[in-house]
């Protein structure tokens, strides 16, 4: 342009270009796929640079800034001075909307794929090779661990991690230390205490996950257990039960560890409040966990006995039968302790009819307790005196 008056058109011109180019950089900055901070910082400081240059160098002289510039020409120097920085902070704040959107956009993706791993339960329930889900059960918990890095307080996530640490201990850890201890006590010791661990961490996750909607709420467990649960909810239902059945199986495996062993009516507190509000919860999986639970008080009244039962028929009748669980949990928690061999042999062996493809999502389940009670069938006289 030269010495030749800026007109309002050419002006609007440059401001249009001028965005385009901001554009264009902000653009291809966002095509490069940033993930570290540093690199983001680098070129916002070029585009910085670079956007003042250009400003400095084509805007002035596009004002006609010469040796002696007139009044109204200074008057147009000063005004797209103060345009060009405020066109510098248009890439400058698009950079820092890209900076969060980014934050953004990975949490979005970490609790996308958290939602889809704690959703993931039931394509491991219908496995038909447990053997299989051993082996790629401790790569499914890594990663959940992984995400709740990013994501600690999703509650979908620390269900799945309470439920599949509580479940890869029960059925590939503490069934191989019982399986051992006949021919290798050391090794089955070393099994429990494993199985421990992974129980605490389960119990860990659950107290967690109840921690998303009840503030507080572990510490108010120990302060008054029967009172701090009556804020739970029927939504609530899966966390207690995972959390409690995690807890349980941990102080099963502590008569070494007292401390863990007055932990007990924490964990009843939670069981039974989890039975108030929904007894049929997952087809009489919390029934399950009472016959257990019960059963060492059950032997010695009438009354405890029948409680017992009470729970066990419940647990047939919400699975219709078709789950061994029941069967197998009354046949070595109670059979046992009444010294009923004809009861204890006849529950395995009903265990071990029911068809594990019947239900699909019922099959692992089914297939594992299956291989408790033709181990459990397998030490008969090892369990009863006559």
């Amino acid at each position: 342009m030269g010495g030749k008056d800026l007109t309002p058109e050419d002006l609007y011109g440059v401001i249009i270009f001028s965005w385009e180019i901001d554009m264009g950089k902000t653009r291809n900055m966002m095509q490069k796929g940033w993930t570290r901070k540093k690199s983001i910082m680098q070129d916002v400081r070029k585009t910085c640079i670079l956007g003042w240059g250009w400003h400095q160098a084509d805007l002035l002289r596009l004002a006609g800034e010469g040796s002696h510039p007139s009044p109204r020409k200074m008057a147009r120097r000063d005004f797209l001075r103060g345009y060009q920085k405020e066109m510098l902070f248009i890439p400058i704040c698009l950079l820092m909307a890209l900076i969060l959107s980014s934050c953004s956009l990975k949490r979005y993706a970490v609790n996308r794929m958290g939602d889809a791993m704690a959703g993931s339960g039931s394509t491991f329930a219908s496995d038909d090779n447990p053997e299989l889900i051993r082996a790629a059960t401790p790569f499914s918990l890594k990663l959940m661990e992984s995400l709740l890095a990013e994501s600690p307080e999703h509650r979908g996530l620390l269900l799945a991690a309470a439920r599949g640490f509580t479940q890869y201990g029960y059925a590939f850890t503490q069934q191989d230390a019982d399986e051992a201890e006949k021919d290798d006590l050391h090794r089955a010791i070393e099994l429990r205490r494993y199985a421990r661990r992974l129980y605490l961490r389960a119990r860990n996750y659950g107290l967690r996950g109840l921690e998303t909607s009840h503030e507080g709420i572990r510490d108010e467990l120990y302060r008054d257990p029967e009172s701090s649960v009556q804020s739970f909810v029927m939504e609530d239902v899966p966390l207690i039960y995972w959390t409690a059945a995690s807890w349980g199986a941990a102080i099963s495996l502590s008569k070494d560890n007292p401390a863990l062993v007055a932990d007990l009516p924490q964990m009843e507190a939670l069981i039974y409040r989890a039975l108030e509000l929904d007894e049929a919860f997952d087809h009489g999986a919390i029934h399950v966990f009472l016959i257990a639970l019960e059963s060492g008080s059950a032997s010695k009244t009438p009354e405890g006995l029948k409680l017992v039962r009470l729970h066990f028929r419940r647990a047939v009748e919400l699975s219709r039968g078709m789950l061994a669980a029941p069967l197998v949990s009354m046949a070595e928690n109670v059979s046992v302790g009444t010294q009923d061999r004809k009861e204890f042999t006849d529950l395995l062996n009903r265990a071990l009819t029911i068809d594990a493809d019947a239900i699909p999502e019922w099959r692992l389940n089914n297939l594992i307790m299956q291989r408790r009670a033709a181990w459990l069938l397998s030490r008969t006289d090892d369990f009863f005196l006559e």
